[in-house]
C-alpha cells in the first residue's frame, strides 16, 4: 500500500472497529461481574479512539474517508480487527474475552508491519511501522494479563 490516504482509511477503519470490539468486551465484562477486565478493556478502547483520532488528523481528514468495500485491501478481505469477532454473549468468560482481544490486537500488528515491511512510500511505511509498534505493545500488555491470569496460585 503506497497512498498514505488509502492506508489512513484502512488505518481509521480498523482503529474503529477495535475501539467498538473493546467497548462490547467491557460491556461483556461489567456483565460477568469483573470490574478490573471491564477497566482494561474500555482503557484499550481509549487507546483505540485515540490511534483513530491520530490517523484523522494525519490525513487531513474532516470526514472519514467511506471506501466501498472493494475498495480495502484487507488480508483475508476483511478487517484484521474483525476477522474472529465472532461477538459477545452471556457465556464469554474473561479467558475467551482475552483471548479474542488478543487475536484481534496480533492480526492488526501484523496488518500494520506487512505494510511497514512492503509499502514504497516513506511516510506511509514510517507511520505503518509506528502503528505496528503501538499494536505489539497492546499484544504484550494483553500477553501479560493473560500470563497473570493462568498463572499459578502461590
Amino acid at each position: 500500500m503506497n497512498d498514505i490516504h488509502l492506508f489512513l482509511a484502512h488505518a481509521i477503519s480498523l482503529e474503529a472497529e477495535a475501539a467498538r470490539r473493546y467497548e462490547e468486551l467491557a460491556d461483556a465484562m461489567h456483565t460477568f461481574g469483573n470490574a478490573a477486565v471491564e477497566a482494561f478493556f474500555r482503557l484499550m478502547a481509549h487507546f483505540s479512539r485515540q490511534h483513530l483520532a491520530e490517523a484523522s488528523a494525519r490525513g487531513g481528514f474532516r470526514a472519514v474517508p467511506n471506501l466501498r468495500p472493494e475498495e480495502y485491501r484487507w488480508p483475508d478481505g476483511t478487517s484484521p480487527e474483525a476477522v474472529t469477532w465472532a461477538g459477545v454473549d452471556g457465556f464469554l468468560d474473561v479467558p475467551a474475552a482475552l483471548a479474542m482481544a488478543l487475536d484481534g490486537e496480533r492480526r492488526g500488528q501484523a496488518f500494520y508491519a506487512i505494510i511497514a515491511a512492503t509499502s514504497r512510500n516513506p511516510r506511509v511505511k514510517a507511520m505503518a511501522a509506528e502503528f505496528a509498534a503501538e499494536e505489539a505493545q497492546h499484544v504484550a500488555d494483553l500477553e501479560g494479563r493473560i500470563a497473570r491470569l493462568t498463572a499459578p496460585a502461590t
